[in-house]
Parts: structure tokens; sequence; C-alpha cells
């Protein structure tokens, strides 16, 4: 049987918050980008043919929000929506921090 393909999209906000991790742990720990950036990679493309994968965003769904969810990729939350066929990938997160805080900080910081 063959499965439906979509198309996994990152927003401009998804792909900075990839080069500050990545840039991040090339200061840090060189050795491990790459590795990080292979696992973020592959379980993002997953997503073209398993977009359902991921859970509903726990602090989202308790506000009845149920349409954005994420991906698990320790440390990090891969966060995406579905929009048609297509896949928007639209932040990684540490998961060591509070995602609601998050959140908050880049609606109060967009113009």
């Amino acid at each position: 049987m063959s499965r439906s393909r979509f198309r996994v999209h990152w927003t401009n906000v998804a792909r900075n918050d990839l080069l500050r991790i990545l840039d991040y742990l090339l200061q840090t720990s060189p050795a491990e980008a790459p590795g990080l950036l292979d696992k973020i990679e592959s379980r993002a493309a997953a997503l073209r043919s398993l977009p359902l994968r991921g859970r509903v965003v726990p602090e989202l769904g308790r506000l009845q929000v149920r349409e954005y969810r994420e991906i698990q990729i320790p440390p990090y939350h891969l966060l995406y929506r579905i929009a048609g066929r297509r896949v928007l990938v639209l932040g990684l997160f540490d998961s060591r921090r509070n995602l609601e805080d998050v959140l908050l900080d880049r609606i109060l910081a967009s113009p």
C-alpha cells in the first residue's frame, strides 16, 4: 500500500531555531553537531509519510488548541502543524525550557 506524501516546509523561525542550536553545539560540543543535525533532518523528513505521528502539544492541548503537534528529538521538541498536504515546521525548542515561556517571548518580540 502506498502512503500519501506530504511536503515538509521549515518556516524561517524554525530554521533560525535550528541554526542557533547548531551554532551553540559547534561552540560547546563540535563533534555532536553533525549527528544532531542528521537526527533532526531525519525525524522531520519522516513527517512526509506520517505527519500524525507527533502528539498534540500538551501545553496547548490544555487550552483546547489541538492543531499543533510535536515530535521529540531529545533534548528538543520539533513543533509543527499540518496544512493541507504540507507539514509546517514552526519551531525547534529545548525541552528543558518552559514552552509557554518560549512562546510568550516570541509573541512579545514579534513586530
